[in-house]
Formats: structure tokens, C-alpha cells, sequence
């Protein structure tokens, strides 16, 4: 998710895409004596991506176009909320943009009805991506039916950051924070202060993709899974997330807030711990004015096996694209940026052949190491063709259970009747 959930719920219009036309050179009547010729113009890529101005893909764009290789590319920004809905509305009209960022399980739903472009040629013949570079998860969700329909973009997990200066003000060890779902309910019994306007905790449990990627681990590592949504242990799962809401330990806008506002809560310091990921690393460095660690993500018990989420978006080329080769060339100079991706910009490479190095920021440089070990037990979501719609279920569950509608095990139950549906 990545860097999953950013963004705000404001609509944006449909943006017709101006269509361009490779002008071959032309023969000059009547030229003067400097012997003036036309130049081919540039062929016009058009790319989507929810990254905005301090995330990677605008900047790869306005690097690409400095290139000055006859392609140029116009970025446009769109919101997480609209990404299915508009990316296939375009499709379906023929507006499509050549190139689009995708939410890693949802890259399933575009390729399978054959709106992504098979790249598997392409790529076997590529210098720059190559498939075993790639770590499986990742690659695994842009393989559909043995073939490849994009590139990994980046990965991410997530787990708890905490404030130290609030840890050691309420008398908890900075050095200890919680490893346990009861831990972290009872530490954030002990942190919430309403007088200072400070909450426990900050995580998303908003109805769309960014709850179900918080919640979704909490399932699995409880023995569940979205096969097996109404486990025993996800049950329980939702149970906790519910007792967090209910006694006031979190805001009551954690179920309409994305990650990346839930987030800034505890940067500004009314929260005093977030469930967010390594996308933040950056943000915190620069905005949190205080002491903060990163911990793995709490079990259910001690000894219990570990699960997190695996995030972010892929690279994909749309099948009506009128240049793909000009596209797939854009990719490989994403991809030959991927060695940058965390120094710059806090993400991190969907590649096991690229060593981050150490930047010198000591925070930063922690961070970076939790979240490598929490990715090693990160799980991704499908891939499966209709996930929008397993997805929907959970979320479903979600709200229904936190604001009181459903029990969480009645939530979870009709969550599993309709994902049955789905899967047949």
C-alpha cells in the first residue's frame, strides 16, 4: 500500500488524455541559406500515480523527461480512493494514461480482463529488470496465468512507531515498548490523555484497501486469514480493535482517516503511538519534534507467529497503449532508479539485489531495520481477480463491528459468506 494511503477522498474529475501523433521530418520548401529542418516532435507518455510532490513518481517523470530522449511523459496525480474505478473507467473509453501506479492486489483485477499489457517478451530481453532481482511477493502479484503484466514499484509493511518522551512521561520503559495485543491495550490505556488531547494510538480502520491492509494481519497472525476471515483468532483480532475504540484509545476518526493522516496525528504529537509504515520514515524525521522508535507489530500472544501486511504499487503498462515499447522504456528508467528509493524518499525496493545503505540519520537508519524484519513475515492480499470485492467484505466487517452494528464475530461471519461467494 503503499505506500497505501495517502490520500484524501476528494474526487477528481475525469481527465480527458490529449492523443499525439509522431510527426516524421519533413522536407522544407524554400528553406534559407542556414538549411533550417523540422524535427521529429516527441512522442507524449501519459502516467497516473497517487504519489504527490515529496514521493517517487513525479520526480522519475520530471528525471526521465530531462533525459531528452524524444519521450516525454505528463504526470498526473490521482486519489486512492478513485484508483479502480477511474483507472477502469478509462480503459472502458478508450482515455486511458499509457502507464499507471496500481495498488499491488488489485494489479490482478486489471490483468485478468486484459487491460494491462503482457510485458513477459519485453522483459526477457531487458538489461535493466530482471525478474529474479525481485522479491517474490512482489513479483508474485504482477504474474497473471505465468505471465509478467507490470513491475514492482516498491514494497512496504507495516509496524508500531512510539514516542519514547511519552513512554517515559507515563512511567513505561522507552526501551520496552509492547510485544502483545494486551501490552498495547494496556500501554495505551496509560498513554491516552484526553486533558492533553493525546490518544494511545493512531492506526486506519477506514472503509476502503487502508483498513483492510491494517486489519488483515491482525487476522492472519490471530490464525485466520481472508479465506478464513471469521477464524477464532480474527475474531479476537477485531474484539481488540473494538475494546481500542470503544474505551476512547484511539479517534473516533480512525474509521474515515487514511494512514497517512492517522499518521501525522502522532507526528504532532497527539498520539502516542501509529501503526504505519516505512513511507513515513522521511515525514517523521523531518516533522516529529520528539524521541520515537519503531517496534515489530504485536502478537497475540508471546510465541505467537508474526504476519504484517506487504504493500505498495506496481508499474503497469495499459494494453491500448499507442507506444508500449516508448512505455516499457519509461519503466526500465524507473526501475534503474529503484538503488535511491529509500535515501530519497523513505520507500523501499521491491529488489533483494540492492543493499540500502545507512544515511546517517540514526532514527531513520533504526526504522529502516525493523521494518526489514517485519517484512520478512509480510503476507500479500491475493492476488485474486475480484480482491476489490474480498477486500469490500472485510471492510464491511470493519465498520460494522467498531461502530456497533454487528458483534465483531457477526461482522466476521457475514464477511466470510460474502468472500465464499466471491471464491466459489
Amino acid at each position: 500500500m503503499e505506500d497505501v494511503g495517502r490520500q484524501d477522498n476528494h474526487k477528481e474529475e475525469i481527465m480527458g488524455i490529449r492523443k499525439y501523433a509522431v510527426i516524421g521530418a519533413m522536407a522544407l520548401a524554400g528553406v534559407s541559406m542556414f538549411g533550417l529542418s523540422a524535427k521529429a516532435e516527441d512522442v507524449k507518455l501519459t502516467v497516473w500515480s497517487l504519489d504527490r510532490d515529496i514521493q517517487p513518481a513525479p520526480h522519475l517523470v520530471a528525471d526521465f523527461n530531462k533525459l531528452n530522449n524524444g519521450i516525454q511523459i505528463e504526470y498526473r496525480q490521482i486519489q486512492f480512493d478513485d484508483v479502480v474505478s477511474e483507472a477502469m473507467r478509462a480503459y472502458s473509453t478508450g482515455q486511458a494514461p499509457d502507464i499507471i501506479a496500481i495498488d499491488n492486489p488489485e494489479h490482478a483485477l486489471f490483468s485478468s480482463r486484459g487491460a494491462f499489457l503482457d510485458l513477459t517478451d519485453m522483459i526477457s530481453k531487458s538489461t535493466v529488470i530482471k525478474p529474479e532481482n525481485y522479491f517474490p511477493g512482489p513479483l508474485k502479484s504482477v504474474e497473471w496465468d505465468g505471465k509478467y503484466y507490470g513491475v514492482p514499484k516498491a514494497t512496504n509493511t507495516i509496524a508500531l512507531y512510539y514516542n519514547k518522551d511519552m513512554f517515559k512521561a507515563k512511567g513505561l520503559d522507552p526501551n520496552k515498548p509492547p510485544q502483545t495485543w494486551d501490552e498495547l491495550v494496556e500501554d495505551a490505556r496509560k498513554l491516552t490523555d484526553p486533558a492533553a488531547n493525546v490518544y494511545g494510538l493512531a492506526f486506519s480502520a477506514k472503509a476502503n484497501e487502508e483498513g483492510t491492509f491494517q486489519f488483515l494481519p491482525w487476522a492472519q497472525m490471530g490464525g485466520g486469514s481472508y479465506e478464513n476471515i471469521n477464524s477464532e483468532g480474527a475474531v479476537k483480532a477485531l474484539t481488540v480493535w473494538k475494546t481500542i475504540m470503544d474505551e476512547k484509545l484511539a479517534s473516533p476518526d480512525t474509521l474515515t482517516r487514511g494512514q497517512w493522516d492517522s499518521t501525522g496525528t502522532f507526528n504532532s504529537g497527539n498520539a502516542a503511538m501509529a501503526i504505519s509504515g516505512p513511507w513515513e520514515l522521511d515525514r517523521m524525521s523531518q516533522e516529529a519534534k520528539f524521541d520515537w522508535g519503531v517496534t515489530l507489530l504485536p502478537v497475540p500472544q508471546e510465541g505467537a507467529e508474526r504476519s504484517s501486511a506487504m504493500g505498495d504499487f506496481n508499474w503497469a503498462i495499459f494494453a491500448s497503449t499507442k507506444h508500449p515499447e516508448e512505455a516499457f522504456k519509461a519503466l526500465e528508467f524507473f526501475a534503474s532508479q529503484d538503488d535511491k528509493m529509500f535515501k530519497n524518499y523513505g520507500q523501499l525496493p521491491a529488489r533483494s539485489d540492492i543493499a540500502i545503505p545507512a544515511t546517517g540519520q540514526a532514527l531513520k537508519d533504526a526504522g529502516l531495520q525493523v521494518f526489514l524484519e517485519q517484512l520478512k513475515y509480510a503476507k500479500p492480499r491475493g492476488p485474486h481477480p475480484e480482491w476489490p470485492k474480498i477486500s469490500k467484505a472485510i471492510q464491511d466487517a470493519i465498520q460494522a463491528a467498531l461502530t456497533g452494528q454487528s458483534s465483531p464475530k457477526d461482522a466476521l461471519d457475514q464477511a466470510a459468506e460474502k468472500i465464499k461467494a466471491v471464491l466459489g
